[in-house]
């Protein structure tokens, strides 16, 4: 059986939560009823089928407190080989899906038990409905029933007697393979609800029956019947068909490959997300689909949260692009109000149109030397790091508290509330890079995006459509008001990207680093100096990562380069391929900086199935006409930040500071001053530097070349990129034994960072600083005097001291492997939310206190009376 790539199981971001609120055992779709499916003017829109395995519905049983308790582990469980654990995990997935599988048959019956009734009538003096109408309506319901009947009299034994020898695959694939059943449903289901609509208006008769049919609850449910009207009933198997596609992706994942049951259930996903793609090609169009009151087709081609400045302020703005026009708007608060006879809040949202602009009056021509960017609200970069640091914080707790589970959900909502406003402050502040469009009335509109992806993104679709020949349109406010209110209908992006909207089956990204080689690019119709970017998403947003070099004038470049990427809970790696612009004068005046064109971009999904293993996972990433080659493979955080003496006597990497010292007769060693040296030469003034990966075989050389001693270092010092030079300092900071810091005085530096009162902190932090042996302070010493020079330079380089202590903080503070093993910390994130960010503060006090002597610390030692 062929291994199903990332290709065939496609991983769509939080962008795709159509299906996020699915519960496998409650009943049905939280999100819009059957008859909010109908945009306001009337016309109908085409429900999609959602085939993203992402999206996993929540695996939930109920707590006593009624609150949904999630039993799902983190992605990545079983990557230890844990069977047991994968099998039971298993046993609750299929569990919560045979739940969901009474409540759907039961649903199914309901929506049968009139229909015999109504055929006895059809041939009567007095029919309800005629035989015709009883066909469309009822269409396929009998068989879909029986399909799942008998499927589910089959896998209920399996449950009941469930051990590691239990097979289930075979059900599922049979179940995929009489899927065709459900094209047939498809087909006719548009047909079926407005047959039914109209009929109900024709025969109140009928229209009692439809509102009011009874469905049967769980065998152990205390609620024996409720109601449903025939329409939403008509809406289960659309939704059905993707919930059973969901689960096969669960199933896979917590089902050991050499088990009977692996490749029954690979065919059976296989099948289903075959037939999935092929409905969602015909429904699409139909889906996007919004009819004006003159008759006009517009179509919804993309739509996403934006940042907006408005009168110099940050707003987050919802963007609808249609084939015709752009539409900026905003979402109404919910409103509170009576439901039921009771005062309580009520889930009525609705956007409010704040402008718009039709295609065919945008450009997005250059500003003018006169014009200038407005200013714009920035916060400053400590509030920025501080803000992750909650968010991390709170991220912890909130494992914590799952982990607890002793009616400790109402903690669980408080902090996810507390996480949710600071992860949106986070979105909303983080965005740089400007995006501005304008209309022919010389009025214009200014965004913020955090990644040259989403610009180009959103360029290229407009563009795009503005080949069609397109006409002005002005909307009266009544056709304003219908396409605003089919906004919140047709839109793709329902949540803006933050961890607190994330199902918790969802993936929480990975942590560590990702080991990248970009090999050759393909392709190119013309010679190009080229070069790639990297990029990948933290905290809700893409951050660029690294860069290669340019490759000069060819139709193949071949650069080979490996980098060392840090994930802090990533999910997506972005390849940008750019042509380099040589020419001073193309300057773009939103954020004067030389426009590089884009030749090509795309993404993949960092599924930790695929990324983590020892071995080089090789792709290929087609880009607008371009291939890029490239692998990749990934180390988690525990496993990366492990630091392993060297096993040789000579060198410099993995040997004690104090012997390399000793060895060279000096007070810092060799390596550290030269790269220094280097990069305060010709690198201080680099973007991202320290920030941005060398290459890493660039790095492995250099390391080479300092662990021999060889007499050619200045000269590949010289002629080295300097990011490369950047990245083997932080390397030999990485490999030291023991922090520069030291094992012994970490637990002191954890404390006395932690300290309230400032002049305690201040006796704290600089008594600690004097209890290092002279080698590791007298590099610290000058280590954070460079530092601080690199940050003089934050305007050009972009790099503050809070950048560069998030850098090296955990590099110069984090313990070894025998003292970091006593944390029992389990979760990568827990790492990153705890130490890391305790480490972090530690350098980060000492680059913002006042220039620290080696000669005044030691000689102010009656100063210092706090004990270590």
């Amino acid at each position: 059986m062929e291994h199903l790539s990332t290709r065939e199981l496609p991983r769509l971001s939080w962008i795709d939560t159509l299906y996020s609120n699915f519960n496998y055992n409650t009943d049905g779709y939280e999100g819009d009823t059957a008859e909010d499916r109908k945009s306001q003017d009337g016309s109908e829109t085409m429900p999609f089928i959602d085939e993203s395995p992402t999206m996993s519905p929540h695996l939930c049983a109920r707590g006593q407190d009624g609150e949904a308790v999630t039993p799902t582990p983190p992605d990545g469980l079983l990557l230890g080989g844990d069977m047991e654990k994968g099998l039971e995990m298993k046993k609750l997935v299929l569990s919560g899906f045979l739940a969901s599988e009474e409540i759907y048959i039961n649903q199914l019956e309901a929506l049968l038990l009139p229909m015999k009734p109504l055929k006895a009538t059809a041939t009567t003096s007095k029919p309800v409905l005629t035989m015709e109408q009883i066909d469309i309506i009822f269409f396929m319901i009998q068989d879909i029933f029986e399909i799942h009947k008998e499927f589910y009299d089959a896998l209920f034994p399996n449950i009941q007697q469930w051990d590691e020898k239990v097979t289930v695959g075979h059900l599922f694939q049979k179940l995929a393979s009489q899927l065709g059943v459900y094209k047939a449903f498809v087909n006719n289901y548009k047909v079926a609800v407005e047959t039914a609509d109209k009929c109900s208006q024709a025969n109140s008769q009928f229209q009692k029956i439809s509102e009011n049919l009874k469905v049967k609850g769980p065998k152990e449910s205390k609620d024996c019947t409720a109601t449903a009207t025939m329409e939403a009933l008509l809406y289960k198997p659309i939704d059905r068909v993707t919930r059973s596609t969901l689960v096969l992706h669960d199933l896979l994942k917590h089902t050991p490959k050499d088990h009977p049951d692996f490749p029954l259930l690979q065919d059976a996903l296989r099948i289903s997300q075959n037939f999935l793609s092929s409905i969602n090609e015909e429904i699409d169009p139909r889906r996007t689909a919004v009819t004006t009151p003159k008759g006009e087709a517009r179509q919804l081609v993309k739509d996403g949260f934006l940042v907006e400045v408005s009168e110099g302020t940050r707003k987050l703005r919802h963007v609808f692009l249609f084939t015709d026009l752009l539409l900026c708007a905003k979402m109404k608060k919910t409103a509170v109000g009576y439901e039921h006879g009771q005062f309580r809040l009520v889930k009525h949202q609705q956007y409010e149109c704040k402008w718009y602009i039709p295609l065919a009056d945008l450009s997005f021509q250059t500003l003018d030397d006169s014009d200038s960017l407005p200013h714009v609200q920035t916060l400053p970069e400590h509030e920025i790091e501080e803000m992750k640091i909650k968010i991390s914080s709170i991220k912890s707790e909130i494992q914590k508290e799952k982990k607890a589970q002793k009616g400790q959900s109402r903690n669980v909502d408080r902090l996810r509330k507390k996480m949710n406003e600071q992860e949106s402050c986070l979105l909303l502040h983080s965005p740089t890079i400007p995006f501005r469009i304008h209309n022919k009335h010389g009025k214009s509109f200014l965004f913020l995006l955090s990644s040259d992806y989403e610009r180009s993104e959103w360029r290229e679709s407009i563009q795009k459509l503005q080949k069609k020949d397109l006409l002005a349109c002005v909307l009266s406010s009544v056709e304003l008001q219908v396409l605003t209110g089919s906004c919140f209908k047709l839109r793709t992006v329902h949540n803006i990207p933050v961890t607190s909207n994330k199902d918790d089956e969802e993936s929480p990204g990975l942590y560590g680093f990702l080991h990248v080689i970009i090999h050759k690019a393909m392709g190119l119709k013309e010679s190009a100096n080229m070069y790639c970017t990297l990029e990948v998403d933290s905290f809700g947003y893409f951050v660029s990562k690294a860069k290669t070099r340019v490759f000069r004038d060819t139709t193949e470049p071949q650069w080979n380069e490996e980098f060392e990427i840090e994930l802090e809970g990533s999910q997506c790696l972005r390849i940008l391929c750019y042509e380099k612009c040589y020419d001073k004068s193309k300057i773009n005046k939103d954020d004067n900086e030389i426009v590089d064109k884009i030749m090509g971009k795309g993404q993949v999904q960092l599924d930790p199935q695929t990324v983590q293993s020892k071995n080089w996972h090789l792709d290929v990433i087609e880009m607008n006409g371009i291939k890029v080659e490239f692998s990749m493979k990934f180390t988690s955080r525990d496993l990366s930040l492990k630091r392993t003496p060297s096993k040789k006597q000579s060198g410099v990497f993995g040997v004690k500071i104090s012997v390399v010292t000793k060895r060279e007769r000096s007070k810092v060693p060799y390596i550290v001053r030269q790269c220094i040296e280097e990069v305060e030469k010709r690198g201080i003034d680099e973007v991202g530097i320290y920030r941005i990966s060398g290459v890493a075989t660039d790095i492995q050389a250099l390391k080479a070349a300092f662990d021999a001693n060889t007499k050619d270092i200045l000269m590949m010092l010289s002629d080295m990129d300097i990011n490369a030079i950047a990245g083997t300092l932080k390397l030999y900071f990485r490999e030291l034994p023991e922090p520069l810091l030291t094992d012994r005085l970490y637990p002191a530096f954890m404390e006395g960072i932690a300290l309230s009162d400032p002049a305690a902190k201040e006796n704290c932090m600089m008594h600690l600083l004097r209890s290092l042996p002279d080698p590791n302070l007298i590099t610290f010493l000058s280590l954070l005097e460079h530092l601080k020079r690199v940050a003089e330079k934050e305007p050009v380089n972009k790099m503050s001291l809070h950048n560069l202590a998030t850098v090296f903080g955990p590099t110069l503070l984090r313990p070894s492997e025998s003292e970091s093993s006593k944390a029992h910390i389990t979760l990568a994130s827990d790492i990153w939310s705890h130490d890391v960010m305790a480490q972090v503060q530690v350098l980060l006090y000492y680059l913002q206190h006042p220039p620290i002597s080696f000669a005044e610390l030691k000689k102010n030692t009656l100063y210092f009376s706090t004990d270590v």
